[in-house]
């Protein structure tokens, strides 16, 4: 099979090409107003391109017979992508790039009430963590990937549902800000990881070490690759989730350790309230 026949989309979604053009339209506009380091165009890019490859090409086919391929594009659609497009900042960005009418009507929009609760529970320090593992974990248990995988309307939500559960995730956790203004405070930051890669890496392991057939749908719809057997695809998919998926929960948490040692180096982080003291000594400064 040539290249060209690897980026024909298994299938056709429209709603995705829409987004995925109005957000790469934005940001190249944004960074003709904004300066974008070429770190960040990088880091921005590269998380466009392997979504979009796990998304709508062939990659998705596989996807759907083999439940290694399906981890791996789990991996990318809920650590690796948005994890590399959150990495570059493009909330700013991407702002200077809508025209001005709508910049002024969307910060209106932000001042009302229910744009207000909307932002709070999108940036809700335990309800987004929680949702970022439930979503995947939760796609895992047998019966739930059976249905998920059969009907195409659950196929597409969990897909989506696993990608907008990690730009949630990952734009708390890669958040360089003290709190306040930030949702998550630096401390839970390094914190937050750990939590959540615990229940993902035992899940992981079950299935690795599991004997049995967890999903015989993929028989039922026929392995990608003949010959492969259920357990030894069984056992690439819950290393891959096991072991992959751990090391890009490891690398935030890293990331966020160094965002705590630079704001305690230049002395942004609140002082905690000193005995016998009416005030803090300090407070946190907004960046």
């Amino acid at each position: 099979m040539d290249v060209l026949a690897w980026l024909i989309p298994w299938e056709f979604s429209p709603a995705f090409l829409l987004l995925f053009f109005a957000g790469a339209w934005l940001f190249v506009r944004g960074a003709g107003v904004h300066r974008v380091t070429r770190a960040r165009q990088w880091l921005f890019w590269s998380g466009m391109v392997i979504l979009y490859l796990s998304m709508h090409t062939r990659v998705d086919y596989y996807a759907e017979r083999l439940f290694f391929a399906h981890r791996l594009q789990h991996l990318v659609l809920h650590h690796l992508g948005p994890l590399l497009i959150m990495g570059a900042y493009p909330g700013q960005v991407m702002r200077a790039g809508l025209p001005m009418a709508w910049r002024i009507r969307l910060r209106d929009w932000r001042l009302t009430r229910p744009a207000r609760f909307l932002e709070y529970l999108l940036t809700h320090k335990i309800l987004v963590p929680v949702a970022f593992v439930v979503l995947v974990v939760g796609f895992l248990i047998p019966t739930v990937q059976f249905y998920s995988m059969l009907d195409w309307r659950l196929y597409r939500l969990m897909n989506w549902s696993v990608v907008i559960s990690g730009f949630l995730y990952w734009n708390l956790i890669l958040d360089r800000r003290p709190s306040p203004p930030a949702a998550m405070s630096p401390g839970y930051r390094i914190l937050s990881p750990v939590i959540t890669m615990v229940p993902q890496m035992i899940t992981g392991a079950v299935i690795t070490f599991t004997e049995r057939d967890l999903y015989p749908l993929f028989d039922l719809c026929g392995r990608a690759i003949p010959g492969l057997s259920a357990t030894t695809d069984q056992a690439i998919g819950g290393l891959t989730m096991w072991v992959l998926a751990g090391f890009v929960e490891v690398f935030g948490l890293l990331y966020a350790l160094a965002t705590l040692m630079r704001l305690s180096g230049k002395g942004r982080l609140p002082e905690k309230r000193r005995p016998g003291k009416g005030m803090p000594a300090t407070s946190a400064t907004s960046s």
